[in-house]
């Protein structure tokens, strides 16, 4: 079925275009029994605004972009549902694009946004922590949040506070007795990565722990690379008691590995995950593990970014708190 346009609903309510104009649009003032008129005759033929041809008039498009790593990771949902939830509590409209997994096609959806006259762009991209043209596209041509650090700075960042997930766990750890933590780390070169290993060096020094090299392992940020990393960290460190891992998918490969070594856990090796994601509750044993607000943090990016193209704020980064939630994998070492 054809559009129904502005015309059409003119010719039914027998007013002018520009008479109708006004009324659908909500500027200049128009008799009441005229614009009664001329609403019921937009009901009756079910007319809907073009949002588009409405943009081009003035300089809002009430559109946002959103740019992002693979949707199918459950973290990534969660930040793109929160930006979702918020946008559409302010009435603005979400275009998404899904990035190949090494991030190259990153500037290309940049300039699809650029075509498609968003309002502000949210960045939820590593990429952006490497590729400096990225990062120039950013600062000249849009107003822009980002979930990751972008390259060259100057675009606000809102993220969750990524050195106390290291943190956090590593002094649970701790305080339950174990010296011999362990840590499977994300990708290397992962800012990320960095801030949560820089994390578990903190808490060990204030401990007066110290920091064994030959017990970090990379795991990236995978199921069975927590797994691999856990046979190869055990094949060199027998006496390692906890295991800190950076991401709740490697620790359930952690937690297979564990028990095809016939460890317990947490009678033989205490298990910390991060990020909270719901299976984290249904590992054998539950998994105690960091939450990361991500559905949150999504809302957080969102609502600065509007408030920075309305005017109501200058650009800022917002660090959001992450917390603990306590579960039995972890417990004090037992005597071997």
């Amino acid at each position: 079925m054809s559009s129904v346009s502005l015309k059409d609903v003119a010719a039914a309510a027998d007013v002018s275009f520009q008479t109708v104009s006004k009324v659908l649009n909500g500027k200049g003032s128009v008799a009441p029994k005229t614009r009664s008129r001329i609403l019921e005759a937009a009901g009756s033929l079910g007319y809907v605004p073009n949002a588009l041809a409405r943009s081009l008039q003035g300089t809002s498009t009430h559109t946002i972009g959103v740019i992002s790593t693979d949707f199918s990771r459950p973290e990534v949902a969660l930040n793109i549902v929160g930006i979702e939830h918020e946008a559409r509590r302010h009435d603005v409209a979400v275009i998404i694009g899904s990035l190949d997994p090494d991030g190259t096609d990153c500037e290309r959806y940049l300039r699809v946004m650029l075509e498609r006259r968003v309002d502000g762009v949210i960045m939820n991209a590593p990429a952006t922590e490497h590729y400096p043209r990225v990062g120039e596209l950013l600062r000249d041509s849009f107003t822009a949040v980002s979930l990751h650090e972008v390259a060259g700075g100057g675009v606000p960042v809102v993220r969750p506070n990524a050195q106390d997930s290291g943190l956090l766990p590593t002094r649970h750890l701790l305080q339950l007795g174990h010296t011999r933590i362990a840590t499977i780390t994300g990708q290397a070169g992962r800012r990320i990565t960095e801030h949560r290993t820089e994390g578990y060096r903190r808490a060990l020094e204030q401990r007066s722990v110290a920091f064994d090299a030959t017990i970090v392992e990379p795991g990236e940020w995978t199921v069975e690379g927590g797994y691999a990393a856990t046979h190869r960290l055990l094949d060199r460190a027998e006496d390692v008691t906890a295991i800190y891992v950076q991401n709740d998918r490697m620790a359930i490969g952690a937690l297979s590995a564990l028990h095809d070594r016939g460890l317990r856990v947490p009678d033989d090796c205490s298990v910390v995950g991060c990020d909270g994601v719901a299976e984290s509750a249904r590992t054998i044993p539950p998994l105690t593990t960091v939450h990361i607000p991500f559905h949150e943090t999504g809302e957080t990016a969102t609502r600065l970014l509007l408030d920075i193209i309305s005017g109501q704020s200058k650009p800022r980064s917002i660090t959001l708190p992450v917390s603990m939630v306590y579960r039995s994998s972890t417990a004090s070492p037992q005597p071997r």
